[in-house]
């Protein structure tokens, strides 16, 4: 008798693949994506098939429906690169509660006005959707919704409804009945999506699936779902602020340097083209310890406020704590002024935070923090209308950013009257005064008072 063949199990993750099966991947040391796939199959064959439609020559291809169509709410526009693509697949991911759900049913309402809409919910039940539609005003007769949790089922309503857009919460929620595997698991996840890709091009029907995301942040399901959609969006936010962002990871159809900016409030979400004085804190008077920067995210320049505490301590190991900043920048900026700048503070405790709950990973913070850390240690006040931009360097230098002219019409903009950027960074611009440096005891002398240096 013939010998059965084994099976192999492979990673769902990376591809790694191994005779028996095993609880974590070798290759990317992932836990509970190794998977059966079966035995090894010969190579496949070339032979001709039939084939879907023709080939054409590039110049006779119609390209009316690869066009974008907007959304009707701007920011999200923005991010897309002008709307969503019919028959395009984009996925939607963000940690619980920042506010996803709100997003895109706002965007269903919106699209409601130019044709039908379904809203497929797994976690929620119809009624719960349409409260909260009446809270954000989002009510429409070509809005459609349906609770549902299996493919075959959702394939029935969009057959039932036609709709130009289909909006599915979530996809760990959906199932593929004939697949094993537990909803939400790598194999569950990768079928689903799958299917609702395909129905999404033979149809033409813009389709936006919501996904959860990781205790790390990162999207949650096997990582080929991401290499599948042609758009992957991130939707960040404290839960604890208003401020809600929108970044592109991948967007095959537009930029994906872009960012849109959100309120979310209690009656929706709203979009903010200009949210610059969000991370300012109006005062009557300067106060140590803080010092405004221009960061830019994707093409925007975002004017930010750094605050930095220095006090002293009795803790063998002083504390660093930071917020919205990124610790290790901090520390090594902290180390900078120590060593170069001659700043005593290794052994106080220093304090670093942002203002109105942004995170600043951009290099070019660096010098507004070094001089906030600084400020609080003499305590003494910067003088107001001052911006400070540039990278700091292990031997103290402020090195280049980009986009400088760009920054410098922000701060102009919102009222600043001095900016120190880096020397090799100089570039004229009306209303404000251009201050070069090239490290960081210049940038100290430019910045702090003549009897406080």
């Amino acid at each position: 008798m013939a010998k059965a063949a084994k099976s192999t199990f492979r990673c769902a993750e990376c591809g790694w693949t191994t005779p028996k099966w095993v609880g974590r991947c070798a290759e990317c040391h992932a836990w509970g994506t190794v998977e059966e796939v079966g035995a090894p199959t010969s190579a496949t064959s070339a032979a001709p098939a039939r084939v879907s439609a023709p080939a054409r020559p590039i110049t006779e291809i119609n390209v009316d429906t690869a066009h974008a169509k907007p959304t009707g709410l701007d920011e999200l526009d923005r991010v897309l690169g002008g709307g969503i693509v019919p028959g395009g697949v984009m996925l939607l991911a963000g940690e619980p509660g920042v506010g996803k759900s709100t997003l895109l049913l706002e965007v269903a309402a919106l699209c409601a006005a130019t044709g039908p809409v379904l809203y497929v919910t797994g976690e929620e039940s119809t009624g719960q959707v349409r409260l909260r539609a009446e809270r954000l005003d989002a009510l429409s007769e070509e809005l459609y919704l349906a609770a549902e949790t299996t493919v075959g089922a959702l394939a029935s309503h969009v057959d039932a409804v036609g709709p130009g857009l289909l909006i599915v919460d979530s996809v760990q929620t959906m199932t593929a009945p004939d697949v094993a595997g537990a909803p939400g698991g790598v194999t569950q996840v990768r079928e689903v999506a799958g299917a609702l890709i395909r129905l999404a091009k033979e149809r033409g029907i813009s389709t936006v699936l919501v996904g959860h995301v990781t205790k790390d942040g990162s999207i949650a399901g096997p990582r080929l779902l991401e290499h599948l959609v042609d758009v992957v969006l991130q939707f960040e936010g404290d839960r604890h602020s208003q401020l809600r962002m929108l970044r592109a990871a991948k967007n095959r159809y537009g930029p994906t340097d872009e960012i849109g900016c959100f309120e979310l409030t209690d009656s929706g979400i709203v979009g903010l083209p200009d949210p610059s004085g969000l991370f300012l804190t109006r005062r009557a008077e300067p106060v140590s310890g803080t010092c405004v920067t221009v960061t830019v995210e994707g093409r925007r320049p975002l004017i930010a406020e750094v605050q930095a505490l220095v006090a002293s301590s009795n803790l063998p190991q002083p504390r660093r704590a930071t917020s919205g900043l990124d610790s290790a920048r901090v520390n090594m900026v902290t180390a900078v002024l120590e060593r170069r700048a001659r700043i005593h503070i290794s052994n106080a405790d220093i304090y670093v935070s942002t203002v109105g709950g942004v995170r600043l990973g951009e290099p070019s913070v660096d010098l507004a923090l070094a001089l906030a850390v600084a400020s609080s240690n003499r305590d003494v006040a910067l003088p107001r209308g001052l911006a400070a931009i540039g990278e700091v360097g292990l031997a103290g230098e402020v090195r280049a950013v980009t986009g400088v002219s760009r920054r410098l019409s922000e701060a102009q903009r919102l009222g600043f009257s001095r900016a120190i950027v880096p020397h090799d960074s100089v570039e004229p611009c009306d209303g404000i005064e251009v201050v070069g440096v090239s490290d960081l005891g210049e940038a100290l002398v430019a910045a702090l008072p003549a009897d406080q240096r």
